[in-house]
């Protein structure tokens, strides 16, 4: 077959092809020309999922008469005009394919009238045949319908889905476009009824109500806010809590330079900021901004523009990643935070549980004063009276009253209370100003231990002890074989270690904090874990999952008695620590019942 320059309708319709892919695709980039021309009102109507009717109005500075032929031309655009235009573009749309290739799988008609014009046009073309001009009535800015999509392309008309399917793409793209310019009412409509409407928002912080509408109240009251600079680089945004994560990455948004994009790069910095504090299999929420100087960003590396390259991807990585991070780091107890423990039950698995519970009597291997037991590293806590001071001030109060805490144990100066009892041999109640709390003792314990031995490596090697005899631990010649490859990671935990046999493991040193009768238990234990979780452990990085498993291992666990200065302990270093609300997994180390819960509980007050 000779080569031979293809049909002009051909070309369009492998070109719509690439930007045409479902009823979505064509609201998308009408949405988008829309805002490109400055529009403050968009409203989207659609019909039978949008093969029947896309309609999309917006009030933006409309097209000229004589320009609209020229709008559904091929590669014409009023965007760029030159190659420097193209290396700095900051409209959503710049190619001139759109409409063009709209034009040639539809039923595709333009209203529109400049602000300067005393009348508007009308423009209508089917199916890629010859444009009709003509005038018609109509305000300032556009209206674009197209009816019959893909109706002269039946192979394409059969990818096409159902009708729920197709609305369902669509409301999700109005979403994401309505989260992208707050300034900007929006209105969706599917035949008579209305899926959603986006006033726009004048004024700082009232982006929280649109969150709310479209991702639900729970994602605008459990996130935080991000907000960091770097030269030409900014992020902002909302990082959800790792609390409120969710089961599917539904709620995931990413704009850069207010485009909508789903970029790999940024994608992983978001994965890597959250890998201390997720439960595995969880995602995160969250709704993020870059802003950047044009020219350090390519957006046309991607048929649908949902891509983009970076000049400097491993910066912009390390920025996003270290920006979020710190955001996360924050996540520590406050008075007026409640980590939400709902529907995070805690498995049977965890630490704390898995495996023969220690003796209740065992002495803890603390290093404090003579004769008093301290958790490990933890200060000593010396509360102003007798640590048993609120239950007995509860025990004397007359019948009806509450005495009042003593101002040092107020909410501001300590937002976790003051512990009162330990429940089962695994959490500690406190007392505070405006209720109870209630602590996960191994989960809590667990997450500053990891975060004191991330804090030691950073700072240099982990404070370990030469031992005058090398300890022996027996394990499994492919146990010992893994745990070998990985000797670097165990030296920057605080380990020097050695293969005596094919089974036998030499330590000859240890990290200092850690009791030399539990170091072949804790080691055992570190051995399994690093086999079972190898490739599914949160942790991102040999060094890092040493040190968390390190940290779970050798924190409190269960049935393990506490006194009330080793448990107030333990709840002052919370309050110092960060991401002190999850634990080392991602599950909640604390929640809290205030006065109002439960009062209503036993009904008071009705």
């Amino acid at each position: 077959m000779p080569i031979r320059v293809l049909p002009g309708e051909l070309v369009d319709q492998i070109a719509a092809g690439e930007v045409i892919e479902r009823p979505a695709s064509v609201v998308k980039e009408l949405i988008e020309n829309g805002l490109d021309a400055g529009a403050s009102r968009i409203e989207i109507d659609i019909e039978r999922g949008g093969t029947g009717l896309v309609r999309v109005r917006d009030d933006g500075r409309g097209i000229e008469a004589q320009e609209l032929p020229l709008a559904v031309a091929r590669h014409a655009t009023s965007k760029i005009t030159s190659l420097e235009d193209l290396e700095a573009v900051t409209t959503l749309g710049f190619r001139g394919e759109a409409l063009p290739s709209i034009g040639s799988v539809s039923r595709l008609r333009i209203l529109s009238r400049n602000a300067s014009a005393d009348r508007g046009a009308e423009i209508a073309i089917a199916g890629g045949g010859e444009p009709q001009l003509r005038p018609a009535a109509h305000p300032t800015g556009t209206t674009v319908e197209v009816r019959d999509l893909f109706f002269n392309v039946p192979a394409r008309r059969k990818f096409v889905k159902s009708e729920a399917t197709e609305l369902g793409h669509i409301a999700r793209l109005v979403e994401r476009l309505a989260l992208s310019r707050f300034d900007v009412s929006f209105k969706l409509r599917h035949g008579a009824r209305v899926l959603l409407e986006a006033p726009a928002l004048d004024g700082e912080g009232t982006e929280l109500s649109r969150l709310a509408k479209v991702l639900g109240a729970d994602f605008a009251a459990g996130a935080v806010a991000v907000s960091h600079a770097a030269g030409p680089v900014m992020l902002s945004g909302w990082a959800g809590l790792p609390t409120r994560s969710r089961a599917q990455p539904d709620q995931q948004f990413w704009f850069v330079n207010g485009r909508s994009v789903r970029d790999r790069l940024l994608m992983n910095a978001v994965r890597l900021a959250y890998r201390d504090v997720l439960y595995h299999g969880r995602h995160p929420a969250y709704v993020l901004y870059l802003t950047l100087d044009p020219k350090l960003v390519d957006v046309n590396a991607h048929p649908g523009k949902l891509e983009v390259r970076f000049r400097d991807a491993r910066q912009i990585h390390e920025f996003v990643f270290r920006s979020l991070e710190r955001a996360l780091a924050a996540t520590s107890p406050e008075a007026s935070a409640v980590p939400a423990a709902a529907g995070a039950a805690l498995s049977p698995t965890h630490g704390g549980w898995r495996g023969s519970p220690p003796s209740a009597n065992e002495p803890l291997a603390f290093a404090g004063a003579p004769g008093e037991a301290r958790a490990p590293g933890l200060p000593l806590y010396s509360p102003s009276r007798d640590p048993w001071a609120i239950a007995a001030l509860v025990a004397e109060a007359p019948a009806g009253s509450a005495g009042p805490l003593p101002p040092s144990l107020t909410d501001e100066a300590h937002p976790l209370g003051t512990a009162i009892a330990q429940l089962h041999g695994v959490y500690i109640l406190a007392q505070t100003e405006g209720g109870l709390v209630l602590v996960d003792m191994h989960a809590a314990h667990e997450r500053v231990l990891y975060e004191k031995l991330k804090a030691d490596r950073a700072r240099g090697p982990v404070p370990s002890q030469l031992l005058l005899e090398p300890l022996t631990v027996e394990l499994k010649p492919h146990e010992l074989e893994m745990l070998l490859e990985q000797r670097e990671e165990w030296a920057r935990a605080g380990f020097e270690i050695d293969a005596l046999t094919q089974t036998h493991l030499a330590l000859r040193r240890v990290p200092a904090f850690l009791p030399t009768a539990e170091i072949p238990r804790i080691v055992k234990a570190l051995v399994h874990d690093l086999t079972l979780d190898a490739d599914t452990h949160h942790l991102e990085g040999a060094a890092d999952r040493v040190l968390g498993t390190l940290a779970c291992r050798s924190a409190i666990h269960a049935h393990r008695k506490l006194t009330l200065p080793e448990m107030n302990a333990l709840l002052r270093q919370m309050e110092e620590t960060e991401r002190a609300n999850q634990c080392n997994h991602g599950r909640p180390t604390w929640t809290r019942l205030t006065l109002q819960q439960l009062d209503q509980l036993f009904l008071r007050g009705r």
